[in-house]
Formats: C-alpha cells, structure tokens, sequence
C-alpha cells in the first residue's frame, strides 16, 4: 500500500499529461468588429451636402425644362435641336463616370432672366478642363477664364453621378472648398449622353444664370480605355 500511495502522484500527473494531449474544443467565432471606414466613396454625398443645395439639386428637372421652354420660342430653338442629346434633360446613360484625363469643354447657358432668355441661351468658347482622381472619389477643375468650378464628384446611382464644389474668381489660385464660403457653392450632376460625351449641369451657379451645361470631350477618346455603347 505504502509503493500505491507513493505511486499516486505520478500517475496523476500522467493522466494530466495525457489530458494536455487533447486538442480542446474550438471556441465560438467573435463577433465581428465595428470598423470605422474612411474611403470617402463608402458616404453618401448628402452627409456633405447643404439642404439648400440639395433642394436645388431637386428643382434641377424643374429648372431645366422652364429654362428650355422659356428660349425655344425664340431664336435659339433650332440651336438647342442642333445640339441634341447634350440639352435634353431626359437623357441619361449608364456607366456615367468620366475617365480621368483633358476634355474640351463648353458651356451653354440658360438665363436666369425673362430678359436675357428673350435673346435665347448664351453660349460661351470652349476652354480647357480636367478630371482627376482623389482616391476612389473624381474630381472636376475648370483650367481657365474668370469663372472656374472645381469639386469633387460622388457617386449617385447607375446613371449619374453629383458634383459638390465651388466657384473660383479671378486670379484666384485655389478654389474654395466647398462648404467654406455658401455664395460659391456649386451643386450639379455629371451624366453621360452619347459615347465620348458628358455634361455637367449646375443650377443657379451664379446670379445671372437659371442653369449652366458643361460639355466635356476627351481630348483623346481613343486613350480612355473604354468603348460606351
């Protein structure tokens, strides 16, 4: 009894031993964690918008249709035929995003006044623009002229996309960001209506104006990579 007893112990650390052996039951998966997300693409614009800037943004058909009804009686009704599918407010393509890169663009004006409207739309020369890419988020920049949009444009659906930025004067050499001064702030959509042709169209961009529409052309096409049907 006495070589049982002091035997005990070491058979006990054996079962311990052999205890250890066995590979223990896997415990349950953790609760996935809240992870705060910082790409930009993941937030809505409305996070960023104004609600009067979303309101125009909501007025934009309105505008656009007033705007073209108010012109077409006069002079500038075979103008507008002419340039199709650029002033039409119905037409809007998938895959609306444009690549980065030079376009040729131009604008054409509808007037915010009774007066000025009676003379039909204003068109202006083309100038030079830019769209860039900050992170997974376009950008737009007007290069030149007294009057040079820029922002950032976020995404908005299968068949347009919404521009948030602002106006830059003069021999500004940074435009404002947008939000930091209210009476630059430029809201807009960016569609594409034919291949190789997009718009930008900004309500009320600046007093004297019901709506402007921004034509943007590649400068060449050829070299963007995609074929839009």
């Amino acid at each position: 009894m006495r070589f049982v007893f002091a035997q005990y112990p070491i058979i006990m650390g054996a079962f311990a031993l052999l205890g250890g052996c066995v590979k223990p039951e896997a415990p349950p998966p953790a609760a996935p964690a809240v992870v705060s997300v910082e790409d930009e693409s993941e937030v809505e614009w409305r996070n960023f918008a104004s609600p009067e800037d979303i309101g125009r943004l909501e007025r934009l058909r309105e505008d656009w249709r007033n705007g073209l009804a108010a012109v077409r009686p006069g002079r500038a009704k075979a103008a507008i035929a002419a340039l199709g599918a650029l002033l039409d407010p119905t037409v809007a393509l998938p895959r609306p995003a444009p690549p980065p890169g030079s376009y040729r663009c131009r604008v054409w004006r509808l007037p915010n006044s009774a007066t000025r409207a009676s003379r039909g739309f204003v068109s202006y020369k083309p100038f030079s623009c830019y769209v860039g890419a900050d992170d997974a988020l376009l950008t737009f920049t007007k290069e030149s002229g007294s009057e040079r949009p820029a922002g950032r444009i976020w995404p908005d659906g299968e068949t347009q996309l919404v521009f948030l930025g602002a106006m830059a004067r003069g021999d500004e050499q940074t435009p404002p960001a947008y939000g930091d001064d209210v009476s630059r702030n430029l809201v807009g959509v960016v569609e594409r209506v034919e291949p190789f042709r997009w718009r930008m169209v900004l309500p009320h961009p600046v007093q004297e104006s019901r709506l402007d529409v921004i034509e943007l052309i590649p400068l060449v096409p050829q070299m963007t990579g995609e074929t839009p049907s």
